[in-house]
């Protein structure tokens, strides 16, 4: 029996286990799939604290995971398949073996969308990216191209136009999906180039291991293009890793999962830990997995120590009146200041 299990080993998933550590509780990260998150597939971090040359994503996650095992966090490679949380404790399935926990902290992230195309992966972070704000910095006076067309993928070409010297905003369609106040500020940019009714067809060259150019096709004509940049940014959105849970927890349409109070789910002792803005939510436009000077809570609405430790104490009553309950004690004090604490809540 685990006292709390967190999926997924992003910033996110590695503050709680910092965190969750720190209060004694002996977290068990499951890294999943892509371990680190989006972050280990990122080159260059500049605007991290305390690093003054920066530092690479996939040694900043390293330590990341090393500062929370110092405090008595456990990892375990691998991907959850199955979870079930209609009653409790928990039980996740992980490689065939099943995993009981008295408290779940998904930190699962969303994975971005890609093209689909050949040597596209293989290219992630030599010129293809996901991320201008990662990783627009290292394409100063390049050309470069952004796809999509949505209000994401506006920002992502405007915010490129402060280093390339020329962005090509490609669209599949006539028009876009974004904004209109976004469309308007990206046609008023002189950096930024229109090409609509057009797909990316290949990326050029997973041979060199680098960015040399694109094929374009219109989707109207047929007509095959060339062109000549340095790098190609894919702004089409993300996928929640949130498959698992579909059923037991409650969704947006877009599959994010639904808090109250913060980061608690609808299910006692389940909560969502996300690097997302309470911005980027309500538009829906997903935050770059860049990390910010103070991490946000485990749950609260507000950030800092003091909501962590908040947090902290939630978890370990959570554990308590688990373990309480496991042993058939009936505390009414205790109870009783579980429904003064839910109220407030609903206050």
């Amino acid at each position: 029996m685990r006292d709390v299990v967190i999926i997924g080993s992003g910033c996110a998933g590695l503050t709680a286990a910092i965190y969750a550590a720190r209060a004694n509780l002996k977290p068990v990260v499951i890294e999943g799939v892509e371990a680190g998150g989006q972050l280990s597939i990122t080159t260059l971090v500049e605007n991290y604290p305390g690093f003054t040359d920066g530092i690479q994503g996939p040694d900043l996650i390293q330590q990341m995971k090393q500062q929370a095992a110092r405090f008595g966090a456990e990892f375990q490679s691998g991907e959850v398949t199955a979870a079930d949380l209609s009653k409790r404790p928990f039980t996740i399935t992980l490689g065939g073996e099943a995993i009981q926990t008295r408290t779940l902290i998904i930190a699962s992230g969303a994975s971005a969308r890609w093209l689909g195309l050949e040597g596209e992966r293989s290219l992630v972070g030599k010129g293809v990216s996901s991320c201008a704000t990662c990783d627009g910095a290292f394409f100063r006076e390049k050309r470069v191209v952004v796809v999509g067309g949505g209000d994401t993928a506006l920002e992502e070409a405007i915010f490129l136009t402060r280093f390339a010297s020329r962005v090509d905003l490609i669209h599949r369609r006539d028009q876009f999906r974004a904004s209109k106040i976004m469309v308007d500020r990206a046609r008023q940019n002189e950096k930024i180039h229109f090409i609509m009714d057009t797909v990316v067809a290949e990326i050029h060259d997973p041979a060199r291991g680098e960015v040399t150019g694109v094929k374009l096709r219109n989707v109207k004509t047929g007509e095959m293009t060339e062109e000549a940049v340095s790098a190609v940014f894919v702004a089409i959105g993300h996928n929640p890793n949130t498959s698992l849970f579909r059923g037991q927890l409650e969704m947006d349409p877009d599959g994010y999962l639904i808090t109250r109070s913060g980061t608690r789910t609808q299910i006692s002792g389940v909560w969502r830990r996300s690097r997302r803005s309470v911005f980027s939510k309500a538009r829906r436009i997903p935050a770059p997995e860049v990390p910010r000077p103070f991490p946000a809570q485990l749950a609260g609405k507000t950030s800092g120590q003091e909501r962590h430790c908040e947090s902290i104490r939630d978890l370990l009553e959570s554990i308590s009146d688990v373990e309480r309950r496991e042993a058939g004690v009936n505390c009414p004090g205790r109870e009783l200041e579980w429904q003064n604490r839910a109220q407030k809540r609903k206050r």
